[in-house]
């Protein structure tokens, strides 16, 4: 099963961004997370979520708690996963 957990990739199921990769840069409560796109690649700036609004993926980055979109952009990179989020799903 996959965890929430920081560094998770994941895909936003409802809203405008809804078929955007993001990735969860904070654990807020049970029910929140703060998750970034990062805004360069696909126009998700860092900002609170519901879970219920995610679809978790197996797949993780390295990457601290809170950390900068410039950190992002580059595990992003390192993990080979940023056309990914340039191109996001088709819903």
């Amino acid at each position: 099963m996959v965890a929430i957990e920081i560094g998770r990739v994941c895909v936003k199921t409802r809203g405008r961004n809804a078929g955007k990769y993001c990735v969860i840069t904070e654990i807020t409560d049970d029910n929140y997370v703060t998750i970034a796109g990062p805004k360069s690649l696909n126009k998700i700036k860092s900002k609170k979520c519901n879970i219920a609004h995610l679809a978790l993926t197996d797949k993780k980055l390295q990457i601290k708690d809170k950390a900068k979109e410039s950190d992002i952009e580059k595990a992003l990179e390192s993990a080979k996963l940023t056309e990914t989020f340039k191109q996001g799903l088709k819903l």
